[in-house]
């Protein structure tokens, strides 16, 4: 079955470029403290990690969007953090992995906490009719880019290892 893929107008572009703007505010400052020791790029990559757990190399920068070797260089940092760890797959002892430790996830969770907060404040200017539609339509803009819902991460134990690792 092909896959049918439309041309958005100017307008729609222009409209989630501008609110974009405002998410990247939200998650900057939804950082709080923890955006002094870690970036943007680095949370995300915490992120992504957290929403789909233990990652090879190649994988995690492909969902990145970035070069392997910009994945390692964000991995080492993230390593001597503490935020991160690199291991070796269970299945397959050639291959490392690199998975979120209990101290990136609470980088993670403080974060999502924040930035709830904000966003609750955001939308509660708008009636409740414009915020469900802002929610229909950014649950399809996120699955249509990939992204994985809270609801669907894997849990995580004390020691970081989420369930596909044990």
């Amino acid at each position: 079955m092909t896959e049918v893929r439309q041309q958005a107008s100017e307008a729609v572009v222009d409209a989630v470029l501008t609110a974009s703007r405002t998410l990247v505010a939200v998650s900057e400052q939804s950082l709080g403290g923890a955006a002094e020791e870690t970036t943007l790029a680095q949370y995300r990559a915490l992120v992504v990690l957290a929403s789909r757990g233990a990652q090879r190399m190649v994988d995690l920068a492909g969902a990145l969007g970035v070069t392997p070797s910009t994945s390692g260089r964000m991995c080492d940092r993230l390593v001597r953090k503490g935020l991160i760890r690199r291991h070796r797959a269970r299945a397959d002892r050639r291959e490392v992995l690199v998975s979120i430790t209990p101290s990136g996830r609470q980088v993670v969770d403080q974060a999502t906490g924040r930035r709830r907060a904000l966003l609750r404040e955001i939308l509660g200017k708008l009636p409740a009719e414009q915020q469900a539609a802002v929610a229909s339509a950014l649950a399809a803009f996120a699955a249509a880019a990939g992204e994985v819902p809270d609801s669907q991460w894997p849990r995580h134990s004390d020691d970081g290892d989420t369930e596909e690792d044990a």
